[in-house]
């Protein structure tokens, strides 16, 4: 053998060398870059995952509060119903004067005018009244019903902010 197939040779060989060290490291990298992507596939994976469940869960929180709302809006609706039918039976009951509002009129001690006894056609015993007049009663009537109706608005504004906090 010369000199010249001994170089050859030895060319040859680290060329070879060269070749499989670069396809081993070039596996080796493949295989680390094939497992980092794996677990990032995982670990995306699990995230949605966790966004679902939380989906999921404030989607029937969401559920649960709108039925409560709506359990709460049709007591309110059948509450002021039911308070509008009372008020339109005794404003109907002051319109036909089967019914008559009256006041209690204060007596002073020493008598003031007013007399301090009944009249005989009555049967109330007691402090002397004095009846109102059907227009002024119908006027009292319909600011008691505003106020009822108030009273029931604010009740279901609670409920509502109650409904909300929880």
């Amino acid at each position: 053998m010369s000199v010249l197939d001994w170089r050859v040779a030895l060319l040859l060989g680290l060329g070879l060398g060269g070749a499989a060290a670069w396809q081993w490291q070039a596996n080796s990298y493949g295989a680390q870059l094939s497992a980092q992507a794996s677990a990032y596939g995982r670990e995306r994976e699990a995230a949605a995952l966790a966004v679902i469940d939380w989906q999921q869960a404030e989607q029937t929180r969401r559920r649960d509060l709108e039925s409560r709302l709506q359990a709460s809006d049709q007591t309110h609706q059948k509450e002021m119903t039911n308070v509008q039918q009372a008020q339109a039976r005794l404003r109907d009951r002051l319109a036909t004067a089967d019914l008559r509002l009256s006041v209690l009129l204060a007596a002073p001690a020493s008598g003031g005018g007013l007399p301090a006894t009944t009249s005989s056609s009555g049967v109330v015993h007691g402090a002397t009244r004095a009846q109102l007049d059907p227009a002024h009663a119908q006027r009292i009537v319909g600011i008691t019903d505003d106020g009822d109706q108030g009273l029931i608005a604010l009740q279901a504004c609670q409920a509502y902010v109650r409904g909300i906090a929880r």
